[in-house]
């Protein structure tokens, strides 16, 4: 758990402080450019690491027997691989807001807000979708560890992000 906050941290402060470290230190575009994408690049070698180290952390506190992980571990990639699509948004709307921060209208923020809405939509309605199909592989019980497991590495990692991101600025 302690090096999936270290990947953690370290991808939120690539977002933010390097991505526009990146964009405001360079002379051209570019090199704004070139900079941006060595940064998307080093934040999904990053997201990549993570994904490895959540299923380090169901490994170790999801006990299931040969039989259960080999049906459980199809399922769960699947599901992964869903979540990626879809914290592929949640890095464009990081990206856009990270953007726009300065120069921000009421129109981008309303629009962010709504986008961030249905991201987390999304995600529930994600999770609701796997649920029967975790329960079919798993006990009831395992399959409510897993939840747990989840939800708490997720939690971890939103309330990272959160911190690294600054309040919107409002005009007054």
């Amino acid at each position: 758990m302690k090096r999936l906050l270290i990947a953690v941290a370290v991808l939120s402060g690539l977002t933010m402080a390097g991505y526009v470290g990146a964009t405001t230190q360079s002379n051209t575009k570019q090199d704004a450019k070139a900079s941006q994408q060595e940064a998307d690049r080093d934040i999904a070698i990053l997201r990549k690491d993570i994904r490895a180290q959540k299923r380090q952390v169901i490994e170790t506190k999801v006990p299931m027997t040969d039989t259960e992980a080999q049906k459980f571990w199809p399922v769960y990639d699947q599901y992964t691989a869903d979540l990626v699509e879809l914290n592929n948004v949640k890095y464009a709307l990081i990206k856009s807001y990270t953007e726009s921060y300065d120069t921000m209208t009421e129109a981008q923020a309303d629009e962010w807000s709504t986008r961030m809405l249905k991201l987390d939509a999304d995600v529930a309605a994600l999770r609701q979708k796997y649920l029967p199909r975790f329960r079919s592989v798993l006990s009831g019980k395992q399959t409510a560890l897993y939840e747990q497991v989840e939800r708490r590495t997720q939690m971890v990692i939103d309330a990272h992000l959160a911190s690294e991101f600054p309040l919107a600025q409002t005009q007054r």
